[in-house]
């Protein structure tokens, strides 16, 4: 596998990816607020897509025509993938949508990123990121699908897109915390847990086993990469769970050290950035630049009104230049050479339009 070696001198990275919350949260620049013209423009590409009853399957980012907000919307590609690493789309007209114009209008925005890529074993081009009552002390309960608070953590692709459709009765705050500015501290406080983290670690695949691949995968948190520092950062739990295989080897000292100062930097208030979603924002995150968290929540007791959010994981070929082993040791590769999510052999795709 190649990698950063740890015998080099780890160094601080000041690029766009560097940023700490306090000085975010003060701003807007990383908003786009839908216009009225924009909403017309999206509202028409789904009534066109729908009538002519594409396969969303195999929708393509012609297919979904967005006129000027296409434009808009490669801004914020770029901005994802190599500035900030994040952005929010407001504005997205859910409330006056049913579920199925929702879900389209989510896939088509999504197109104009990148093309959707399987989310779990089950072969989830859309996912839905909701509580099914679901205990998460249970080993195969996945937790978008509790009320419970996520760690920080990355996902399987170049970007995570979320798209609000329902917020909770309480809590539920998204945060997210720059994987650069993480590395950047480290480096500066204890270059010897800096340098721990380019080495392997390794995640329990919870059993969802892409071909060719083992039940752990094997990827370091972070490397030093074209200017940039790549991160991949399963939850803490997903890495312990792995620990139980006798094929894994023990963590080191260095390795549990380093997790925990990294999260004693996440929840610094000053270095990650909170935000609490509205019904139509759509939030978009380059899975190699930032690290992302949900706060637990107080769902709704009537089913109608319980907290619900559209995800897509996207694959795209113009995103950062990537080490080698993040296709060819961690995970499959896309035409493209990107990284392709979770798939699992003899699992066909699906785009279910409710939560399963």
């Amino acid at each position: 596998m190649t990698r950063h070696s740890a015998a080099e001198q780890p160094r601080v990275f000041e690029n766009a990816q560097a940023w700490y919350g306090r000085d975010v949260a003060a701003k807007t620049d990383w908003i786009y607020e839908l216009s009225l013209e924009d909403v017309a423009n999206l509202e028409q590409a789904v009534e066109q897509v729908d009538s002519q009853q594409f396969d969303l399957l195999n929708l393509k980012r012609e297919d979904f025509p967005l006129g000027a907000l296409g434009t808009h919307l490669r801004h914020v590609k770029n901005e994802v993938l190599h500035g900030k690493g994040f952005f929010l789309v407001r504005g997205v007209p859910v409330q006056r949508l049913t579920s199925k114009h929702a879900a389209l209008a989510f896939m088509g925005l999504g197109l104009h990123f990148g093309d959707p890529v399987s989310q779990n074993g089950k072969g989830h081009i859309l996912g839905h990121v909701k509580s099914l009552g679901m205990d998460f002390n249970d080993p195969e309960t996945r937790g978008y699908q509790t009320s419970a608070r996520l760690m920080y953590h990355s996902d399987y692709s170049d970007i995570v897109a979320l798209l609000c459709l329902k917020t909770s009765k309480s809590g539920g705050a998204s945060s997210l915390v720059s994987s650069t500015t993480l590395w950047n501290e480290m480096v500066k406080r204890r270059p010897d847990l800096a340098a721990a983290l380019t080495e392997p670690f390794y995640y329990t695949r919870w059993g969802e086993i892409p071909e060719g691949k083992k039940r752990c995968s094997e990827v370091p948190p972070f490397t030093p990469w074209n200017n940039r520092v790549i991160a991949f950062m399963a939850t803490r739990t997903t890495i312990l769970k792995a620990q139980a295989f006798p094929e894994v080897p023990r963590l080191t000292q260095k390795q549990l050290e380093a997790m925990d100062m990294l999260e004693i930097l996440e929840n610094d208030p000053s270095i990650h950035l909170d935000m609490e979603f509205r019904p139509g924002d759509m939030q978009l995150v380059n899975n190699y630049a930032i690290l992302h968290s949900r706060t637990q929540y107080e769902d709704w007791p009537e089913p109608e009104k319980r907290r619900h959010l559209l995800r897509l994981w996207l694959a795209c070929d113009d995103g950062p230049e990537l080490p080698p082993y993040m296709t060819n040791d961690f995970q499959g590769k896309t035409r493209g050479d990107r990284p392709n999510g979770i798939h699992v052999p003899g699992v066909p795709f699906k785009v279910p339009l409710d939560a399963e």
